[in-house]
């Protein structure tokens, strides 16, 4: 029986797989530290596989790099043996929810969700620490005091001499956080859609380095827009040169040929400019100029108003749009307006109903359209409560500003195509950017996929807050993925509930559902405003650190059991959960089969039993359930005989289970 790996997914391997695909002249073999031979690749063959010219050695090109670029790329690659541990009792609606608050290192966390969530995410948002010139907390190993930077940045040499003059801390601070960032980036785009967008909030310390950072990660070709959010409503008068107002919302697409934004919704200044004077029975319109600058050889004609009035051709310098023959065409259709008197120069009829159901994006976003940091710190004031104000966070983000990424990169539904069966249909009112701003329809939604967004650098909790909102709004079935460390926070009541940020996140998450709920009344039934919790931990296969030739026989006790004794079944069922790439959201539910604890996971997509005596009996029990996959620890059987027979079993009585251990 094949047992689960029970790790995060080796990157490398992969890499070196899609390598041997195309070129399979530059795989290797080389021998490790202790003599192993393991698969590497023949990178001097490799480059000249890709050159069309001899390669010799390096050459200069256009490229970003730091020290600490390598160690970064390797951290990227490099598994982990970790898992997610279930926290139903911090969780809401565990049960049913779709959505997922992980505690913990987000760089562990985007490993573990690699297989689980391989090109699933449609939208990542990211509010990452502004380089300020300290420390990260991220436990990445990166961090080095300024002496070992100067030295691995070749600005000291062994001795301690200083080999560039003028040196100082800035660079190392770049560094830190440019290798804090790139692993986290790397392992993020591999979670995007086809058709999915990455937003980073950022300010003018590092933004720079972001754009490069992102270019080598997303492609220079997928980068899509450099929005500027007015972050605050009055000028800082304490300001040393300038008040900085605003930050930056950086955003690469997966693939740009495929990514679009959605239509934002019209505004009701946007639509008082469309009137129907003339009682059309298209509706309102609004005129729109004949003219034009740009030559066009038919566009120079004579016009005769409806009152007899003759113009002689379009303005100096410019040319009419149309020719003489469409012209005509568009007056016979009542699509020309001369005026109340007939005697206007002629404009075209701009028809509300025809034009886009909404208005493109710009990229400056003021505070009146999306919110500042006083509203965000009010809306998390009114939601938690702190056990002092010297814990309230300095630079959040605002519900308003999430919802219009949301609104710009997911939907709640596809709008009806004609001549679809009504039984294939949802009705909701909503407000989306499919329909006009100033008014809420009823409009009929086709049922689509959930997309799913990320946040793996959480805060208080913003981004969930505002797809639970998004959703009461328009109907959607966002889900939604929150991954925060659970970093203490300085000042807190060390008494109280609140000891990590982590903590404050899933308050103002409880708060945040509580609340709609009650505004949504019985439009809330439905709507999801739950989280399952997990928290990051080791392995719950126990640890083994003695190599054969050191290990005694008193020591062989300590494994005859390889599952740690503080494991729980739950804990092993979402480690097989993340091993076999299944959706950590999938409703389980618990039966006792002859005395023993079965999962049946989304009907019968996994069937997992993790007590031990389990004999011939029960497993044909369990096959003649047909479960697509099931699994057992590797020491649950009650005789060798019944561990040797289940997969005949299953082959018997479910050829098409797939049967692993751990």
């Amino acid at each position: 029986m094949d047992k689960l790996k029970m790790q995060s997914l080796n990157l490398v391997d992969a890499n070196i797989d899609k390598i041997a695909a195309l070129f399979p002249n530059c795989i290797t073999e080389d021998r490790d530290d202790n003599g192993t031979l393991r698969r590497v690749v023949d990178f001097d063959l490799l480059r000249q596989e890709l050159s069309a010219s001899l390669v010799e050695g390096p050459r200069e090109r256009y490229t970003l790099t730091w020290p600490g670029k390598n160690e970064a790329i390797l951290t990227a690659n490099a598994p982990i043996a970790k898992t997610l541990r279930p926290c139903e009792e911090e969780s809401v609606d565990f049960a049913t929810t779709k959505n997922l608050f992980i505690e913990g290192d987000n760089l562990e966390v985007l490993k573990l969700l690699q297989e689980t969530y391989l090109g699933k995410i449609k939208m990542i948002y990211i509010d990452p620490p502004y380089n300020t010139g300290n420390d990260f907390i991220y436990n990445d190993d990166f961090a080095e005091d300024t002496e070992t930077f100067l030295r691995r940045s070749n600005q000291k040499d062994e001795a301690g001499n200083r080999m560039v003059a003028n040196t100082d801390a800035n660079g190392r601070f770049h560094s830190d956080w440019l290798t804090m960032i790139y692993p986290r980036l790397k392992l993020a785009r591999n979670l995007l859609r086809e058709d999915g967008a990455i937003f980073i909030s950022i300010d003018d310390n590092e933004v720079h380095n972001l754009r490069k950072a992102c270019d080598e990660v997303f492609g220079g070709t997928n980068f899509i827009a450099t929005v500027i959010w007015q972050k605050v409503y009055s000028p800082k008068n304490s300001a040393r040169h300038f008040s900085e107002d605003h930050d930056y919302i950086v955003i690469y697409a997966r693939d740009a040929e495929i990514w679009r934004p959605y239509l934002l919704p019209r505004t009701p200044e946007m639509e008082a400019r469309y009137a129907n004077p003339d009682n059309d029975h298209r509706g309102p319109w609004k005129p729109g100029d004949l003219s034009a600058r740009n030559y066009y050889s038919e566009g120079t004609y004579a016009i005769t108003c409806p009152s007899g009035r003759i113009i002689g051709g379009p303005p100096s310098g410019t040319y009419w749009r149309v020719s003489k023959n469409k012209f005509n065409e568009l007056d016979r259709d009542n699509r020309i307006w001369w005026g109340a008197d007939g005697s206007n120069v002629p404009a075209i009829k701009r028809f509300l109903s025809e034009v886009k159901a909404g208005r493109v994006p710009q990229t400056l976003w003021t505070y009146q359209e999306v919110g500042h940091t006083q509203e965000a710190k009010k809306e998390i004031i009114s939601l938690v409560d702190f056990p002092n104000s010297d814990v309230v966070f300095n630079t959040p983000k605002p519900t308003r500003l999430i919802r219009r990424i949301l609104q710009l990169t997911t939907a709640p539904g596809e709008p009806e195509d004609e001549g679809q069966d009504d039984s294939f249909f949802e009705v909701r009112e909503s407000s989306t950017p499919y329909l006009n701003a100033s008014t809420k329809q009823t409009i009929r939604f086709k049922p689509r996929p959930p997309e799913i967004v990320l946040d793996f650098f959480a805060g208080t909790g913003t981004t969930m807050d505002a797809v639970f909102r998004q959703n009461a709004e328009d109907g959607g079935n966002r889900q939604c993925i929150l991954v925060q460390l659970p970093e203490p926070i300085e000042g807190a009541d060390h008494g109280g509930s609140l000891q990590t940020i982590a903590d404050i996140t899933k308050e103002r998450l409880r708060c945040a559902g509580k609340r709609i709920k009650e505004e949504q009344g019985e439009k809330a039934v439905n709507l999801d405003i739950g989280f399952r919790v997990f928290k990051v931990d080791t392995s719950n296969l126990k640890d083994v650190y003695y190599t054969p030739d050191t290990l005694q026989q008193k020591q062989l006790d300590l494994f005859a059991d390889h599952i740690k004794s503080d494991r729980r079944p739950e804990d092993l069922l979402f480690q097989v959960f993340l091993d076999w790439g299944l959706d950590l959201t999938l409703p389980i539910a618990k039966e006792n089969i002859d005395d023993k604890t079965v999962f049946f996971v989304d009907g019968n997509a996994l069937l997992a039993c993790f007590d031990k005596g389990v004999n011939e009996e029960l497993v044909k029990k369990l096959a003649k359930r047909k479960p697509l996959r099931a699994v057992f620890r590797d020491d649950a059987f009650s005789s060798d005989s019944v561990k040797i027979n289940v997969e005949q079993i299953f082959k018997l009585l479910s050829p098409g289970t797939d049967v692993k251990s751990i």
